[in-house]
């Protein structure tokens, strides 16, 4: 079983901070450096990249812009596929040998790649080019290295491509195959193929890309990630003279702080970071009108607490949150399926104002049916005043034992407000396929209700469905095992763990 010292401090810094309240107009009422975030940095530009062709676009974009480094940290990597997968391969040839061909233009580029090491096993990546190298891989300033500097069973869960210190992303995609879609979610879109041509279904995930200083920061954290997994060393690039950010990418906010939130498991004799699940439980607590959630699998009890008390309030937020349906795999089917809906029942019960309404996405299918959009995107919008964005599941293995990285905004201006609403009415109105403008005239109709406003646009055949689990009679305490198959933290001891001599800074 894991050791269960550093879980008691993690419970104690995810209870929410007490006088956490509604953000104001210049001081932080949510981010916390030290407690819930590692560092607040501020950046020109940042873009909220919704859904798998607009960030590969912009990524290759960007790629393209690169004159000294490129670094990648992945969970996957997978060279075999085509950044824009809507256009021909002399267009966007694959990834692998796209990435070769810019440093066989550019003598002073370098691409470094660092993936988890056990993704040969359980990410859907092909794993021979990570194990035994491809052709592409043939240079010596291009480099793919496995991570293996983790504790048995944690997963470095990070999704970062950093581009000479000037442009770093950081969400729920990874490189690698079955994350391309547009935000159409088309059941028979032709381009929505894995290498070997075989379709999958509709998927939606969500990046933020970022210029400024917040780059420089997300850089750091990436370069540390590399010296610890292979003891070499990187410099900060030195004189960029270039601007590497995607011209076809419009920002969403422009002159505004981003805080980078981390989880990091014990390891040497670094002690856990939970940081991105202290951010969650303070941003929850702080919402006053609605918290909107997107979230490939919700299951962990300090979530529940939070959304439990909030809706027991006589005059707490609305809750909205959208989740995948179908889990693939026998044990995630049992512990992320099974607990998901008994999180949802404990939630149903404390709704006691009618304020709760958990969906997943569909689509629909040429024999009249439906098929679920696949939610992998890991999002929460507080009101129009809190945005997160990274790799961080809703799940205990999230809080301090895989490795996360999370981007946040806290509104400080009516302008960063006004952003915020607009794109969590952009995700909703994605999935109910009608204009945002439609859902902002409907809020307005029904009070400022977004319940209600949804609830009225979710009327065509690609809509919200409701899980069975806010209807049906079942067992709503986790299932029997899920702390060994979904820890908290590190299986290893402390003692031994601090065998182990690398650091992290």
């Amino acid at each position: 079983m894991p050791d269960v010292r550093p879980l008691q401090q993690i419970s104690e810094r995810l209870a929410p901070s007490p006088g956490i309240g509604p953000a104001g107009a210049s001081s932080w009422t949510i981010l916390n450096p030290g407690r819930n975030c590692w560092r607040i940095s501020q950046c020109r530009r940042a873009a909220v990249l919704i859904d798998g062709a607009d960030y590969f676009a912009a990524v290759e974009a960007a790629l393209r812009q690169a004159r000294h480094s490129v670094l990648i940290i992945g969970w996957d990597f997978d060279g075999r596929i085509r950044l824009r997968q809507d256009v021909g391969p002399e267009e966007s040839p694959p990834l692998g040998p796209f990435l070769r061909s810019l440093v066989e233009a550019r003598s002073e580029l370098e691409i470094r790649i660092l993936v988890w090491s056990t993704a040969v096993v359980h990410a859907p990546g092909a794993p021979g080019p990570l194990l035994f190298g491809a052709d592409w891989q043939n240079h010596p300033r291009l480099r793919l290295k496995l991570d293996t500097q983790h504790p048995i069973y944690a997963a470095h869960h990070q999704k970062i491509v950093c581009i000479d210190d000037q442009v770093a992303f950081a969400g729920g995609m990874d490189l690698t195959v079955r994350r391309w879609d547009t935000s159409r979610h088309a059941i028979d879109d032709p381009h929505r193929l894995d290498p070997e041509g075989k379709p999958y279904e509709p998927v939606h995930d969500i990046t933020m890309v970022v210029d400024g200083e917040a780059p420089r920061s997300i850089s750091a954290l990436a370069r540390r990630r590399w010296q610890v997994a292979t003891g070499e060393e990187l410099a900060p690039v030195a004189k960029p003279d270039a601007d590497p950010w995607p011209a076809n990418v419009i920002p969403d906010f422009t002159d505004t702080a981003v805080a980078i939130a981390r989880t990091m498991p014990a390891w040497g004799a670094d002690p856990t970071v939970a940081e991105a699940a202290a951010l969650t439980a303070d941003a929850l607590q702080a919402a006053r009108q609605a918290i909107y959630i997107e979230a490939q699998y919700m299951t962990a009890p300090f979530v529940g607490d939070v959304l439990a008390r909030r809706l027991q309030e006589a005059n707490g937020p609305e809750i909205i949150v959208l989740m995948t349906y179908a889990s693939r795999g026998l044990a995630e089917r049992v512990v992320m399926g099974k607990n998901r809906d008994r999180l949802i029942r404990r939630l149903r019960q404390a709704d006691c104002h009618d304020r709760l309404r958990v969906w997943y996405p569909c689509a629909p299918a040429p024999d009249g049916g439906h098929r679920q959009v696949k939610i992998h995107s890991k999002l929460i919008i507080v009101d129009d005043v809190f945005l997160r964005v990274g790799s961080s599941n809703l799940n205990n293995r999230s809080i301090g034992l895989d490795t996360e990285c999370d981007l946040a905004i806290e509104a400080q201006t009516g302008t960063e407000r006004r952003s915020i609403a607009n794109l969590r009415d952009r995700l909703i109105t994605e999935h109910l396929d009608v204009d945002p403008a439609h859902l902002a005239a409907a809020i307005h109709d029904e009070g400022g209700s977004l319940i209600r406003a949804v609830e009225r646009l979710n009327r065509g055949a690609r809509g919200l469905r409701p899980f069975e689990a806010m209807t049906d009679h079942g067992p709503s305490r986790p299932v029997l095992g899920t702390r060994l198959l979904d820890p908290q933290g590190p299986f290893e001891p402390l003692w031994f763990l601090r065998r182990k001599r690398r650091r992290r800074g």
